[in-house]
């Protein structure tokens, strides 16, 4: 570990030696020249009674710039170990929000922290250049309604739109991010549009196809009209609101005897031309009742009857029997629309256990390609083939085809209402009504989702779950219960994951086929597709490989291209090896620093960019992706609602920094639930607050600091300088206090921030100046002021200076602006000699403060904590007593069982005077009360 020995001491330039405590001392009156030339050179600057935050912060953002802060540091710190850190890449086609704000700001200080603890950190910002959000913003401007808009405009054009607003706000985002405060390389980044990066996630996926771990198959998929295209499990649950649907109870008559009905329930009419079966419990018993009212006969679940009846004489009992009674029976289809499925074993009730007896009607209908359970079901029955052609009357766009011959062209959720009416006028409506449930909607496109069977290429997932929960175990995650149990229980119930998308702008997927499906190539570079192809390939976008072709090897013409991209999830899950074009370059640099020492993301990240990193990993290299992982949890509007721009609920992020700074903010999130995965509600006030009560204490105390090294020189002609090699520790209990106390948060904040649990350090961090500012500055002020003798006084002012310094670098990865702003005026008083690191031009050069274990003495932290209490109870009986501070009072009692307590109280007496009660009549302190029967107390009494 690199560490810089700023060292303690003061060296002070004065005609009297013996009143300095450490110090070299020379006189100024005797070498008038040498004292205005050094005063010229590293004079401090006076503090301004007053501060603008966000002004100070745009002068040290320039300062940055101008000397290039950034890469100096990475520049020093180039032959230290690394520490690898991964950065998630968000979408340039929005602007960064409080989300971007707080993931941003826990990366940049832990890897700033990284970088005082001795480490070189490399930070390079990555952008997310493909997929749904950048084609539905084109598809939104364009005008376009689905598949048939892009062939007649052409790929290469749409792809070429889709370019042209990739980066529309990377403007705004490097200003955003540089404005926070956060350091890392914007020349320097990666795209998932770079060929190379493609080539990567081609190699990747070359890698899983050689591992057996590719298929392709029909399987019912979360599907987005709005899109055109499936979503994988995890998109679909990342946008789930409370919805309206329609609910129908339908009745089905059975074949042997039309007078009696199964009736179903369902809150998607538009699948049920669709339907070819119904599926019951066979555990769960079942009845025949007939409706008093309307005389017809049905059969549904006894437990559900309250669905349909309001009292037991709304119906009567016919029949009893449980539901595998009814396993087999024919029953009248719906529609007509595919009766002739009835051939093969359609149009009859089968079983499941995934019936429940909580909703519904404990009768299921079956639209196979429409739902996953009824797939699975009507598969296992043989109602359909796994190869057969897919009964799935719906387009891309979610609109009935021409084969729904009454609703053709009408888009399924706006045809509900015409299928209720159909179903009514034909007999077969019992029941119509509207039902509340969560319902899934495009994380886009913000559009309800339906659940449809698509041709899809998967990564066989499924058998590895007991791989990703061992790789999940290795990973060290805080908080902790985020990897127990949100991800590890997904991971458990982990799918095979549908990684390819039937969209335009993306990587493709780089397989060639034959006419047939029979033979496949999977290509896993641009030089092995030259190779085959026989064609120079330089970009690897649809427009530039489809129309490229194979020859067959086995007779079978010419192979083609797959239409299908990939996930723009697959890419991101891919950057820890695309970044850094592994392996066909950096291969030692990637294989010497994977996995990564830590990332950060948001607790939604859980069902993303964590477990897509986490399978990729463990496919291709059979261990997790990174070390250590913080997550955050979401920034809520105050009202708790999310935050939207429609609503105007929240204020905008640039104008809280513009009015308190960025380091108000970044504290603000900081010390807050949200680093706990907690959801925070954003307030204004809360970010005011920081200032109030965090940074002016702070600022005040740094100001009476300077003024008063300020009125040493220009009242006793003493230089202040500051050696923390040379120190010698003070004699004042206050001094040792503030020191001790100083040297615990170090140790402290070492241990918790190795541990990357941010929730405790930052609380910490904001009582400590609450101690240096409340406790220390206020009962230390006539000593360092000077009203106490100068060598007092200079004791009480190396301490306030090797504290400030202390807090200083401590604060330094949390509030970059303020920490900067202070050093250069701070590092005026530190003594050159003492400066071990080559350049100190910025704190942001510095090592963290080595702990100097020799000056923590807990018995005085101790004390002074007893003192602290008996003034905070002194003042909580004035408030119930509603006695001014400052009314004399005749004495105070102090009770106490622990004489070693009461010891202490004694020795810090004349600050309980001065710091709480300021005024006595006859200044007396009772520390215990005598009473006979009172054993336990011990007596002592002190007088003034």
């Amino acid at each position: 570990m690199f560490t810089m020995n700023v060292s303690v001491c003061i060296h002070v330039v004065t005609s009297a030696p013996a009143l300095t405590p450490a110090c070299i001392i020379s006189s100024l009156s005797r070498h008038p020249r040498r004292w205005q030339q050094a005063a010229y050179d590293t004079m401090v600057e006076p503090v301004p009674e007053s501060i603008n935050f966000p002004s100070e912060e745009e002068k040290i953002l320039k300062f940055w710039q101008d000397k290039d802060c950034f890469q100096e540091c990475l520049k020093q710190s180039k032959n230290r170990p690394k520490y690898t850190f991964y950065d998630g890449p968000p979408f340039a086609t929005g602007l960064p929000h409080y989300g971007h704000i707080l993931a941003g700001t826990i990366k940049d200080i832990v890897t700033r922290f990284a970088h005082q603890s001795g480490f070189h950190v490399d930070r390079r910002f990555g952008w997310d250049c493909h997929g749904l959000p950048v084609e539905y913003e084109i598809d939104k401007t364009l005008g376009i309604k689905g598949p048939e808009d892009v062939a007649k405009m052409g790929i290469a054009e749409y792809n070429k739109q889709c370019r042209n607003i990739v980066m529309r706000y990377s403007n705004e985002w490097e200003n955003s991010v540089k404005r926070m405060g956060r350091w890392i390389d914007f020349d320097n980044d990666y795209k998932t549009l770079y060929p190379w990066f493609m080539e990567t996630v081609w190699w990747v996926f070359k890698q899983l196809y050689d591992k057996g771990l590719v298929y392709r198959g029909v399987k019912v998929m979360p599907f987005s009209t709005a899109c055109n295209t499936p979503l994988s499990n995890f998109e679909s649950h990342q946008n789930y609101k409370d919805v309206q649907d329609p609910s129908v109870i339908v009745n089905f008559p059975l074949v042997e005897d039309p007078d009696v009905s199964l009736i179903a329930w369902t809150t998607t009419p538009w699948t049920l031309p669709s339907n070819l079966a119904l599926c019951v419990n066979p555990e769960f018993i079942y009845v025949k009742v007939k409706d008093n009212t309307a005389g017809k006969t049905y059969i549904m679940m006894e437990a559900r009857l309250g669905a349909l009846f309001k009292s037991e004489g709304e119906y009567t009992l016919l029949d009893k029997f449980p539901g595998k009674m009814l396993k087999g029976k024919k029953y009248k289809p719906l529609f007509e629309y595919f009766s002739e499925c009835g051939e093969k074993g359609a149009f009859q009730v089968v079983m499941d256990n995934y019936v429940k007896e909580e909703e519904g009607t404990g009768v299921v209908h079956q639209a196979p390609y429409f739902g996953a359970d009824d797939y699975r079901v009507c598969t296992e029955y043989k109602i359909i083939q796994r190869d057969q052609a897919p009964i799935c009357p719906v387009d891309a766009s979610g609109c009935f085809t021409s084969e729904v011959t009454d609703f053709a062209g009408q888009y399924v959720k706006d045809a509900d209402k015409n299928i209720i009416k159909w179903l009514k006028e034909k007999g077969r409506l019992i029941n119509a009504s509207s039902f509340k449930h969560n319902y899934p909607f495009c994380w886009r496109s913000d559009t309800p989702l339906i659940y449809k069977a698509v041709p899809s290429w998967f990564i066989r997932v499924e058998h590895m779950v007991d791989k990703l929960l061992d790789n999940n175990g290795k990973c060290y995650w805080v908080p902790e219960f985020v990897g127990e149990k949100r991800f590890g229980n997904w991971l458990r119930d982990a799918r095979d994951w549908a990684i390819s998308r039937n969209r335009y702008w993306g990587t493709p997927i780089p397989i060639w086929v034959s006419d047939d499906f029979e033979e496949v190539v999977c290509v896993g570079s641009m030089a092995e597709l030259e190779e085959l192809s026989g064609v120079k390939v330089t970009d690897l976008h649809r427009e530039s490989i489809d129309g490229l072709t194979i020859p067959s090897r086995c007779g079978k013409g010419t192979l083609r291209r797959i239409t299908e991209v990939f996930d723009c999830w697959f890419e991101s899950g891919s950057m820890p090896y695309a970044q850094v074009h592994y392996p066909f370059e950096n291969r030692k640099e990637f294989e010497d620093t994977f996995p990564a020492d830590f990332i950060a993301e948001g607790i939604d990240q859980t069902r993303g960019w964590f477990y897509t990193l986490l399978v990729l990993s463990t496919a291709l290299f059979g261990k997790p992706p990174f070390k250590n992982v913080i997550v955050n949890g979401l920034v809520l509007a105050s009202d708790g609602q999310k935050m939207s721009k429609r609503k105007k609920n929240y204020p905008d992020p640039g104008l809280i920094v513009q009015s308190y700074g960025a380091d108000a903010l970044r504290l603000y999130l900081i010390n807050s639930p949200v680093v706990r995965a907690e959801n925070l509600r954003f307030k204004e006030e809360g970010v005011r607050d920081v200032l109030k009560d965090v940074f002016l204490p702070w600022y005040n105390a740094y100001r009476f600091l300077v003024q008063n090294v300020q009125r040493l020189q220009k009242e006793d002609e003493m230089r202040f300088l500051y050696n923390e090699n040379t120190a010698k520790q003070s004699d004042n209990i206050m001094d040792k206090w503030i020191q001790s106390f100083t040297q615990s948060l170090i140790q402290f904040f070492k241990a918790e921030m190795d541990a990357y649990r941010l929730y405790t350090v930052v609380p910490r961090l904001v009582k400590f100046v609450d101690m240096l500012t409340n406790w220390y500055v206020r009962t230390n002020r006539r000593r360092l002021k000077g009203e106490s003798g100068t060598e007092d006084c200079l004791w009480a002012l190396e301490t306030l200076f090797s504290v400030l310094f202390s807090m200083c670098r401590l604060m330094a990865p949390l509030t970059p602006f303020i920490t900067e702003m202070m050093y250069q005026n701070l590092r005026h008083l530190i003594d050159p000699a003492s400066v071990e690191d080559k350049d100190s031009g910025s704190i942001h050069y510095l090592m963290l403060p080595q702990v100097r274990e020799s000056v923590i003495d807990k018995r005085i932290e101790s004390a002074v904590c007893q003192m602290q209490s008996v003034i905070e109870l002194g003042r909580v009986i004035r408030d119930r007593k509603t006695l001014p501070v400052k009314y004399p009072l005749k004495e105070v009692v102090v009770i106490h069982q622990d004489p070693e307590a009461l010891r202490d109280i004694q020795s810090l007496q004349k600050f309980i005077l001065e710091v709480s009660f300021y005024i006595f009549l006859n200044q007396k302190i009772l520390s215990t009360l005598l009473y006979d029967d009172c054993k336990w107390c011990s007596v002592l009494k002190l007088s003034w």
